[in-house]
Protein backbone atom coordinates (compact mmCIF):
# COMPACT_ATOMS: atom_id res chain seq x y z
CA UNK A 1 0.00 0.00 0.00
CA UNK A 2 2.81 2.38 0.94
CA UNK A 3 4.54 1.73 -2.39
CA UNK A 4 1.35 2.61 -4.24
CA UNK A 5 1.07 5.88 -2.30
CA UNK A 6 4.71 6.69 -3.06
CA UNK A 7 4.19 6.02 -6.76
CA UNK A 8 1.06 8.19 -6.76
CA UNK A 9 2.93 11.05 -5.07
CA UNK A 10 5.83 10.74 -7.50
CA UNK A 11 3.41 10.81 -10.43
CA UNK A 12 1.64 13.87 -9.01
CA UNK A 13 4.93 15.72 -8.54
CA UNK A 14 6.05 14.80 -12.06
CA UNK A 15 2.74 15.99 -13.52
CA UNK A 16 2.93 19.23 -11.54
CA UNK A 17 6.48 19.85 -12.77
CA UNK A 18 5.42 19.26 -16.40
CA UNK A 19 2.61 21.80 -16.01
CA UNK A 20 4.66 24.33 -14.05
CA UNK A 21 4.36 27.22 -14.48
CA UNK A 22 0.74 27.50 -15.59
CA UNK A 23 0.24 31.01 -14.16
CA UNK A 24 2.23 34.07 -13.08
CA UNK A 25 5.12 33.61 -10.66
CA UNK A 26 5.52 36.10 -7.83
CA UNK A 27 8.86 37.24 -6.39
CA UNK A 28 8.57 38.86 -2.97
CA UNK A 29 11.14 41.58 -2.23
CA UNK A 30 11.16 42.08 1.56
CA UNK A 31 12.34 45.70 1.25
CA UNK A 32 10.86 48.95 -0.07
CA UNK A 33 11.12 49.83 -3.78
CA UNK A 34 14.34 51.40 -5.02
CA UNK A 35 16.94 49.59 -2.94
CA UNK A 36 19.63 47.22 -4.19
CA UNK A 37 17.55 44.08 -3.60
CA UNK A 38 14.54 45.59 -5.36
CA UNK A 39 16.66 46.70 -8.32
CA UNK A 40 18.18 43.22 -8.49
CA UNK A 41 14.73 41.65 -8.77
CA UNK A 42 13.42 44.08 -11.36
CA UNK A 43 16.56 43.77 -13.47
CA UNK A 44 16.05 40.04 -13.99
CA UNK A 45 12.22 40.08 -13.88
CA UNK A 46 11.44 40.26 -17.60
CA UNK A 47 14.19 37.85 -18.69
CA UNK A 48 13.11 35.32 -16.06
CA UNK A 49 9.50 35.60 -17.21
CA UNK A 50 10.55 34.97 -20.80
CA UNK A 51 12.59 31.94 -19.78
CA UNK A 52 9.66 30.52 -17.79
CA UNK A 53 7.05 31.36 -20.40
CA UNK A 54 4.91 33.10 -17.79
CA UNK A 55 4.69 36.58 -16.32
CA UNK A 56 6.91 37.25 -13.30
CA UNK A 57 5.57 39.78 -10.81
CA UNK A 58 7.64 41.61 -8.20
CA UNK A 59 5.88 42.40 -4.93
CA UNK A 60 7.46 44.60 -2.24
CA UNK A 61 6.58 43.42 1.25
CA UNK A 62 8.80 45.44 3.57
CA UNK A 63 9.03 45.59 7.34
CA UNK A 64 11.15 44.49 10.31
CA UNK A 65 14.44 44.59 8.38
CA UNK A 66 13.17 42.17 5.76
CA UNK A 67 11.85 39.61 8.25
CA UNK A 68 8.16 40.11 7.45
CA UNK A 69 8.32 39.40 3.73
CA UNK A 70 10.85 36.58 4.17
CA UNK A 71 8.76 34.92 6.87
CA UNK A 72 5.64 35.15 4.72
CA UNK A 73 7.34 33.32 1.84
CA UNK A 74 8.64 30.64 4.20
CA UNK A 75 5.03 29.91 5.18
CA UNK A 76 3.69 29.95 1.59
CA UNK A 77 2.73 26.83 -0.38
CA UNK A 78 5.77 25.04 -1.82
CA UNK A 79 4.47 25.14 -5.39
CA UNK A 80 6.98 27.45 -7.09
CA UNK A 81 4.58 30.36 -7.54
CA UNK A 82 5.71 32.36 -4.51
CA UNK A 83 9.44 33.06 -4.37
CA UNK A 84 11.73 35.27 -2.30
CA UNK A 85 14.47 37.56 -3.51
CA UNK A 86 16.71 36.69 -0.59
CA UNK A 87 19.97 38.37 0.33
CA UNK A 88 22.77 38.11 2.85
CA UNK A 89 20.87 40.46 5.16
CA UNK A 90 17.66 38.43 5.30
CA UNK A 91 18.94 34.90 4.70
CA UNK A 92 22.24 34.59 6.57
CA UNK A 93 22.54 37.67 8.81
CA UNK A 94 19.07 38.21 10.30
CA UNK A 95 18.61 34.58 11.43
CA UNK A 96 22.14 34.68 12.90
CA UNK A 97 21.53 37.74 15.08
CA UNK A 98 17.80 37.72 15.86
CA UNK A 99 17.07 35.71 18.97
CA UNK A 100 13.54 34.88 17.86
CA UNK A 101 13.80 34.84 14.06
CA UNK A 102 10.61 33.51 12.49
CA UNK A 103 12.45 31.24 10.07
CA UNK A 104 15.55 29.13 9.66
CA UNK A 105 17.33 29.85 6.36
CA UNK A 106 18.33 26.22 5.81
CA UNK A 107 15.31 24.37 7.18
CA UNK A 108 12.55 26.67 5.90
CA UNK A 109 13.79 27.57 2.39
CA UNK A 110 14.92 25.91 -0.81
CA UNK A 111 17.87 27.79 -2.31
CA UNK A 112 16.88 27.88 -5.99
CA UNK A 113 19.79 29.86 -7.42
CA UNK A 114 22.17 32.76 -6.95
CA UNK A 115 21.84 35.99 -8.88
CA UNK A 116 24.70 38.29 -7.99
CA UNK A 117 27.42 38.85 -5.45
CA UNK A 118 29.15 42.07 -4.48
CA UNK A 119 32.15 42.73 -2.26
CA UNK A 120 32.31 45.40 0.36
CA UNK A 121 34.78 48.24 0.29
CA UNK A 122 36.56 50.12 3.06
CA UNK A 123 36.49 53.83 2.31
CA UNK A 124 37.73 56.97 4.03
CA UNK A 125 36.57 60.56 4.04
CA UNK A 126 38.64 63.02 2.02
CA UNK A 127 39.67 64.83 5.21
CA UNK A 128 40.79 61.64 6.97
CA UNK A 129 44.62 61.75 6.90
CA UNK A 130 45.15 58.40 5.16
CA UNK A 131 45.84 57.24 1.62
CA UNK A 132 45.75 53.48 2.14
CA UNK A 133 44.38 50.81 4.44
CA UNK A 134 47.85 50.52 5.97
CA UNK A 135 47.64 54.21 6.84
CA UNK A 136 44.21 53.61 8.41
CA UNK A 137 45.64 50.82 10.55
CA UNK A 138 48.48 53.09 11.69
CA UNK A 139 46.01 55.86 12.49
CA UNK A 140 43.87 53.47 14.53
CA UNK A 141 46.94 52.60 16.61
CA UNK A 142 47.35 56.25 17.61
CA UNK A 143 43.79 57.53 18.00
CA UNK A 144 40.17 56.48 17.80
CA UNK A 145 39.03 55.97 14.21
CA UNK A 146 35.28 56.11 13.61
CA UNK A 147 33.85 53.52 11.20
CA UNK A 148 30.30 53.99 9.91
CA UNK A 149 27.84 51.22 9.05
CA UNK A 150 24.13 51.32 8.09
CA UNK A 151 23.20 50.04 11.55
CA UNK A 152 23.63 47.55 14.36
CA UNK A 153 23.35 43.87 13.46
CA UNK A 154 23.60 44.59 9.72
CA UNK A 155 25.85 42.74 7.31
CA UNK A 156 28.19 45.72 7.43
CA UNK A 157 28.35 45.63 11.23
CA UNK A 158 29.22 41.94 11.28
CA UNK A 159 31.79 42.46 8.52
CA UNK A 160 33.39 45.17 10.66
CA UNK A 161 33.46 42.87 13.69
CA UNK A 162 35.10 40.16 11.60
CA UNK A 163 37.66 42.62 10.26
CA UNK A 164 38.58 43.87 13.72
CA UNK A 165 39.08 40.33 14.96
CA UNK A 166 41.10 39.06 12.02
CA UNK A 167 43.25 42.20 11.80
CA UNK A 168 43.56 42.67 15.57
CA UNK A 169 42.21 46.22 15.27
CA UNK A 170 39.80 48.41 17.17
CA UNK A 171 37.56 50.93 15.41
CA UNK A 172 34.81 53.04 16.90
CA UNK A 173 31.64 51.61 15.39
CA UNK A 174 29.15 54.34 14.44
CA UNK A 175 25.82 52.76 13.43
CA UNK A 176 23.37 54.78 11.32
CA UNK A 177 19.76 54.21 10.34
CA UNK A 178 20.60 53.15 6.82
CA UNK A 179 23.42 53.49 4.30
CA UNK A 180 22.21 56.89 3.04
CA UNK A 181 22.79 58.83 6.29
CA UNK A 182 26.09 57.05 6.83
CA UNK A 183 27.37 57.98 3.37
CA UNK A 184 26.20 61.58 3.88
CA UNK A 185 28.28 61.88 7.04
CA UNK A 186 31.28 60.24 5.39
CA UNK A 187 31.06 62.75 2.54
CA UNK A 188 30.95 65.53 5.11
CA UNK A 189 33.82 64.12 7.13
CA UNK A 190 31.75 63.57 10.29
CA UNK A 191 33.12 60.01 10.38
CA UNK A 192 36.60 58.84 9.39
CA UNK A 193 35.77 55.74 7.40
CA UNK A 194 33.07 53.30 6.36
CA UNK A 195 32.58 49.70 5.29
CA UNK A 196 29.77 49.26 2.78
CA UNK A 197 28.67 47.37 -0.31
CA UNK A 198 30.68 48.34 -3.37
CA UNK A 199 27.44 48.86 -5.29
CA UNK A 200 26.43 51.65 -2.89
CA UNK A 201 29.86 53.30 -2.85
CA UNK A 202 31.16 52.93 -6.41
CA UNK A 203 29.65 56.18 -7.73
CA UNK A 204 31.18 58.29 -4.95
CA UNK A 205 34.54 56.57 -5.41
CA UNK A 206 34.54 57.20 -9.16
CA UNK A 207 33.62 60.83 -8.58
CA UNK A 208 36.50 61.24 -6.11
CA UNK A 209 34.24 62.11 -3.19
CA UNK A 210 35.86 59.61 -0.88
CA UNK A 211 38.85 57.27 -0.92
CA UNK A 212 38.71 53.53 -1.56
CA UNK A 213 41.24 51.76 0.65
CA UNK A 214 40.52 48.03 0.27
CA UNK A 215 37.94 45.58 -1.02
CA UNK A 216 36.73 42.56 0.95
CA UNK A 217 36.56 40.03 -1.89
CA UNK A 218 39.03 37.20 -2.46
CA UNK A 219 40.28 38.85 -5.65
CA UNK A 220 40.31 42.45 -6.80
CA UNK A 221 37.12 43.92 -8.18
CA UNK A 222 36.98 44.58 -11.91
CA UNK A 223 35.29 47.87 -11.00
CA UNK A 224 38.29 48.95 -8.88
CA UNK A 225 41.32 47.08 -10.23
CA UNK A 226 43.73 49.45 -8.50
CA UNK A 227 42.31 48.83 -5.03
CA UNK A 228 43.91 45.90 -3.16
CA UNK A 229 42.07 43.21 -1.25
CA UNK A 230 42.34 42.97 2.53
CA UNK A 231 43.97 39.56 2.05
CA UNK A 232 46.71 41.20 -0.03
CA UNK A 233 47.20 43.75 2.72
CA UNK A 234 47.89 41.16 5.39
CA UNK A 235 44.42 40.29 6.70
CA UNK A 236 44.92 36.69 5.68
CA UNK A 237 41.98 34.81 4.15
CA UNK A 238 39.59 37.69 4.80
CA UNK A 239 36.63 37.43 2.46
CA UNK A 240 33.21 39.05 2.76
CA UNK A 241 30.68 39.45 0.01
CA UNK A 242 26.95 39.98 -0.03
CA UNK A 243 24.72 37.92 -2.28
CA UNK A 244 21.21 37.87 -3.66
CA UNK A 245 19.35 34.86 -4.95
CA UNK A 246 16.00 33.21 -5.47
CA UNK A 247 14.54 31.16 -2.63
CA UNK A 248 11.35 29.12 -2.37
CA UNK A 249 9.56 27.56 0.60
CA UNK A 250 11.06 24.29 1.80
CA UNK A 251 9.65 21.15 0.23
CA UNK A 252 9.53 22.45 -3.32
CA UNK A 253 9.46 19.40 -5.66
CA UNK A 254 12.85 18.74 -7.24
CA UNK A 255 11.56 19.01 -10.86
CA UNK A 256 10.14 22.47 -10.08
CA UNK A 257 13.43 23.52 -8.46
CA UNK A 258 15.23 22.37 -11.60
CA UNK A 259 12.87 24.33 -13.87
CA UNK A 260 13.21 27.52 -11.85
CA UNK A 261 16.97 27.19 -11.61
CA UNK A 262 17.36 26.56 -15.35
CA UNK A 263 15.17 29.57 -16.14
CA UNK A 264 17.17 31.77 -13.79
CA UNK A 265 20.47 30.67 -15.34
CA UNK A 266 19.07 31.41 -18.80
CA UNK A 267 17.85 34.86 -17.69
CA UNK A 268 21.29 35.66 -16.31
CA UNK A 269 22.89 35.08 -19.71
CA UNK A 270 20.93 37.99 -21.24
CA UNK A 271 23.50 40.68 -21.97
CA UNK A 272 21.29 43.61 -20.95
CA UNK A 273 20.78 41.95 -17.55
CA UNK A 274 24.49 41.32 -17.09
CA UNK A 275 25.37 44.85 -18.16
CA UNK A 276 22.93 46.33 -15.66
CA UNK A 277 24.50 44.32 -12.87
CA UNK A 278 28.01 45.28 -13.99
CA UNK A 279 27.03 48.94 -13.82
CA UNK A 280 26.00 48.35 -10.19
CA UNK A 281 29.47 47.03 -9.35
CA UNK A 282 28.31 43.45 -8.82
CA UNK A 283 29.16 40.11 -10.38
CA UNK A 284 26.69 37.54 -11.65
CA UNK A 285 26.83 34.27 -9.69
CA UNK A 286 27.55 31.26 -11.86
CA UNK A 287 26.68 28.31 -9.62
CA UNK A 288 24.73 25.10 -9.90
CA UNK A 289 21.76 24.86 -7.56
CA UNK A 290 23.57 22.49 -5.20
CA UNK A 291 26.60 24.80 -5.08
CA UNK A 292 24.43 27.78 -4.24
CA UNK A 293 22.67 25.88 -1.44
CA UNK A 294 26.07 24.92 0.03
CA UNK A 295 27.28 28.53 -0.31
CA UNK A 296 24.28 29.79 1.65
CA UNK A 297 24.78 27.24 4.41
CA UNK A 298 28.47 28.10 4.77
CA UNK A 299 27.72 31.83 4.84
CA UNK A 300 25.08 31.36 7.53
CA UNK A 301 27.44 29.36 9.72
CA UNK A 302 30.15 32.02 9.33
CA UNK A 303 27.90 34.89 10.40
CA UNK A 304 26.36 32.89 13.22
CA UNK A 305 29.84 32.40 14.65
CA UNK A 306 30.72 36.10 14.25
CA UNK A 307 27.49 37.12 15.98
CA UNK A 308 28.10 34.68 18.81
CA UNK A 309 31.74 35.71 19.29
CA UNK A 310 30.84 39.43 19.26
CA UNK A 311 27.73 38.87 21.38
CA UNK A 312 25.50 40.55 18.79
CA UNK A 313 21.92 39.65 19.61
CA UNK A 314 18.70 41.35 18.56
CA UNK A 315 15.83 40.60 20.96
Amino acid sequence: MRSLVAVALLFACSLHAQEFPSKAVRIVVPWPPGGNVDITARTVQAALGEALGQQVLVENRAGASGLIGSGAVAKSPADGYTLLLGSTGTITIAPAVHKNAAYDPIRDFTAVGGIQVTPMVVTAALKTPVQSFTDLVSLARTRSVSMATPGNATTNHLALELLMRQANLQFLHVPYKGAGPAITDLLGGQVDAMIDQLSASIGHIRDGRFKALAVTSKTRSAQLPGVPTLHELGVKDFEVATFTGIFAPAGLPAPVVAKLHAALRKALTVESVRERYRSMGVEVMDMRQEEFAAYVKTDFEKWRKVARDANIVVE
